[in-house]
């Protein structure tokens, strides 16, 4: 059969050529479906090309960048991390891992050393009342991340016992934000003190001041009592009472009560019964 016949037979409305043209249309898309998926589809994906991750950790950024350019990888900041054991910048790890099997343009995602520490809250190290310890402080440190530097003695009748706290030659109080790993100085007691004195008074101070004054005195946190009917909330509290009472002979150690109230408050008297 000659190529007009067989057009002819195709144009022909007989079942024979309806089944020829369905087995032509048939072997067409069979074609197309194999050049697609076996020859287009693996060049655009690079089926087959792989290349295996090299290890970057220990490199900067730039020269991480540098390596994997010719595997054409991509590289991609993902987090940060600080230590420092390393300098800014340097790769601290990295996903995949060296060793992996990737495609072409696949992105490699980074961790990588901050250039400036992150800044965290100095700890409480007056502990309860103000009786920390220096070998406390030291431990509380350790687990901040922080480094314990100078421990400065004062004259004190308290061997050990924290007074004050100080970064960067300056007095900080708990809650001061640092840079994580920063040196911090400690000024203690000696244990060389006088061990009985007269009580100062408080009256009339705001209540954080007097915290501070118990602590540096190596004296306790009693009881804190407010008058009925008072209300504190949202306001400076100020000291209105105190037991024992200003120039009472007091010893380290003891506790002291405090009522409290707002500026200005008068105590009232108790009436005789």
């Amino acid at each position: 059969m000659d190529i007009r016949k067989f057009i002819g037979f195709l144009k022909s409305n007989t079942l024979g050529a309806v089944l020829a043209n369905a087995g032509i249309a048939l072997g067409i898309i069979l074609l197309i479906a194999i050049i697609f998926f076996y020859l287009y589809l693996p060049s655009s994906t690079n089926h087959g090309q792989v290349v295996e991750v090299p290890d970057l950790t220990g490199l900067n950024i730039y020269q991480a960048e540098q390596k994997l350019t010719p595997l054409h990888l991509r590289l991609e900041v993902s987090d940060s991390s600080f230590s420092t054991d390393y300098d800014p910048l340097t790769v601290l790890a990295q996903v995949p891992k060296a060793g992996h099997a990737v495609k072409h343009n696949r992105k490699i995602y980074l961790t990588i050393n901050r250039k400036s520490p992150p800044t965290l809250p100095l700890p409480n190290l007056f502990g309860e009342g103000g009786a920390g310890s220096l070998e406390n402080a030291e431990a509380v440190l350790k687990s901040a991340e922080l480094v314990r530097g100078r421990v400065i003695y004062k004259r004190s009748p308290n061997y050990h016992l924290i007074m004050e706290i100080r970064f960067n030659g300056r007095t900080i109080t708990p809650g001061t934000r640092v840079p994580k790993g920063s040196t911090i100085d400690l000024v203690v007691g000696d244990g060389a003190g006088p061990r009985d004195f007269v009580l100062s008074n408080f009256v009339g101070l705001t209540y954080d001041n007097v915290l501070l004054r118990l602590a540096n005195l190596s004296l306790h946190l009693g009881s804190v009592q407010i008058p009925e009917g008072v209300d504190t909330t949202g306001i400076v509290s100020y000291v209105i009472k105190q037991y024992p009472v200003a120039g009472d002979s007091i010893s380290i150690g003891d506790p002291i009560d405090l009522w409290i109230g707002p500026k200005g408050y008068q105590m009232k008297d108790p009436e005789d019964n």
